[in-house]
């Protein structure tokens, strides 16, 4: 299982870059990319913690919060994981995953 700590990290790291990108960076698709693995990162989260409920999706509120949703839903993600130690081993992994895409794509 990945470690916790190093899910932490990477959601933290990549929630401070998209926080310092400029707008026109942000406007050029940075935003998108960082609000979709928010989306995934929440829904995941709520599959973990509320079984059998369809989850709620992240709203788009704007370029300049995607930083503050991708570090919530991260660490809403890192807490739900202890409610299925088994499935949660898969999720973190494939999270590890996603946000070292999107950090490649974001820059």
């Amino acid at each position: 299982m990945p470690e916790r700590a190093a899910v932490h990290t990477a959601v933290e790291r990549l929630a401070g870059r998209l926080r310092s990108l400029p707008q026109r960076r942000l406007q050029a698709g940075a935003a998108a990319e960082g609000l979709e693995l928010a989306r995934w990162l929440a829904r995941e989260a709520q599959l973990l913690e509320f079984p059998g409920r369809e989850p709620y999706e992240i709203p788009d509120d704007g370029l300049f919060v995607v930083g503050d949703q991708l570090a919530v839903a991260g660490n809403e993600l890192l807490r739900a994981s202890a409610n299925d130690p088994a499935r949660a081993e898969a999720v973190l992994t494939e999270a590890l995953e996603r946000m070292a895409r999107t950090a490649k794509a974001v820059g």
